[in-house]
């Protein structure tokens, strides 16, 4: 224990915040699938540099990812799956095609205002008769890679999709955590090629974190059992309201 300690970028006060940030963030995670770069994103940004904050989470949402799926597993929906996943590694190819190629700040701004669009639609009770045609993950996943390979944030996209096809909230939540899974699995393999996990305070970070993953993730999962799919729905639009919020924030601010 010491000898982490001795390797993290940070004083103990510092990170008892951390540790508290991250646990927050997870009870997010293990009640909507996503959400965790909303809460712990800003509050690392003070400790650490910002350049190490994407590595961390990816390591950490991929752990929590995995141990949300391992349990429930029956709960993914493998057709929805299927079809997500191949837009989904599409979109993350033309989203790194517009990185390099190109200043996204104007789609952040209109990402962010459809977000809080949606997500306001969904609050005000309104529902119509049908759910999303089956056709539309191809549009939802596409989306979803772009901007998660843009900014990092693409989860709520997927969110919004599984919200509008799944009816159980379990299968929704499941399916969520196993997209954030493979994205970040993806993630992690190219920080582990660029040689950014060599860096030895990150991992102890990691390390140190973990149990604050595990026990946000848990106490979040406790929680989603004891809501109705309604009251989960609802929380989910919050969750993306949010989300949209900070998209608009960081475009204006950035």
């Amino acid at each position: 224990m010491d000898a982490l300690l001795s390797l993290l970028p940070v004083s103990l006060p510092q990170f008892a915040l951390m540790f508290a940030g991250v646990a927050a963030a997870y009870v997010i995670f293990g009640m909507a699938g996503f959400g965790t770069a909303l809460v712990a994103g800003p509050l690392l940004a003070n400790f650490v540099p910002v350049a190490t904050i994407v590595p961390l989470l990816a390591l950490l949402d991929f752990a929590a990812a995995t141990a949300s799926v391992a349990r429930d597993v029956r709960h993914a929906s493998v057709g929805e799956l299927r079809r997500l996943v191949p837009a989904m590694v599409l979109g993350s190819l033309v989203g790194a095609v517009v990185l390099l190629r190109s200043r996204p700040d104007a789609l952040l701004l209109l990402l962010g205002l459809f977000v809080i669009a949606y997500a306001l639609y969904s609050l005000s009770g309104f529902r119509p008769h049908r759910s999303l045609p089956p056709r539309s993950a191809y549009v939802f996943g596409t989306v979803g890679g772009v901007f998660s390979a843009l900014f990092g944030s693409g989860g709520f996209i997927y969110a919004i999709y599984l919200a509008g096809r799944l009816r159980d909230k379990n299968d929704i939540r499941i399916t969520q955590s196993t997209l954030i899974g493979l994205a970040t699995f993806t993630r992690a393999v190219f920080f582990l090629a660029a040689g950014v996990y060599a860096d030895s305070g990150l991992l102890a970070s990691a390390l140190m974190l973990a149990p604050a993953m595990l026990l946000g993730t848990w106490a979040g999962r406790r929680i989603t059992l004891a809501l109705s799919r309604e009251a989960f729905l609802r929380l989910v639009a919050l969750v993306v309201l949010a989300s949209g919020a900070v998209l608009v924030v960081r475009y204006f601010t950035s």
